[in-house]
């Protein structure tokens, strides 16, 4: 299931979300709008999400929630973006991880 998450996630959204995939949560992340989707077996999924929901194209990056461990990865097929400087999986610059990061942690992080 998808949830797009505007505020801190409940327990039982994030139990949801988790349940695609063993162990973590593939998520669209809105670096402006400071919201994520997250659920479902592709990022591509939650980025449509965001997408139908206002957020703009080259706003929103993909990563992943891993909740055991409190830690984010920045792998997807929805970061190649030659024409924003990143021409990997891997979201490359620093100062964007963070504020993926910084949005992830607090919708989804631990209080």
């Amino acid at each position: 299931m998808i949830h797009i998450i505007r505020s801190r996630a409940t327990s039982q959204q994030i139990t949801e979300m988790l349940e695609a995939l063993d162990g973590y949560i593939k998520l669209a992340v809105d670096v402006e709008r400071r919201i994520l989707a997250g659920g479902g077996a592709m990022h591509a999924d939650c980025e449509s999400a965001l997408l139908e929901d206002g957020s703009a194209q080259e706003n929103v990056w993909g990563a992943d929630w891993y909740p055991a461990s409190q830690q984010v990865a920045y792998e997807s097929l929805i970061n190649i973006r030659p024409r924003q400087g990143n021409r990997s999986l891997e979201v490359t610059d620093p100062e964007l991880r963070a504020r993926i990061a910084d949005v992830v942690h607090a919708l989804l992080g631990e209080m």
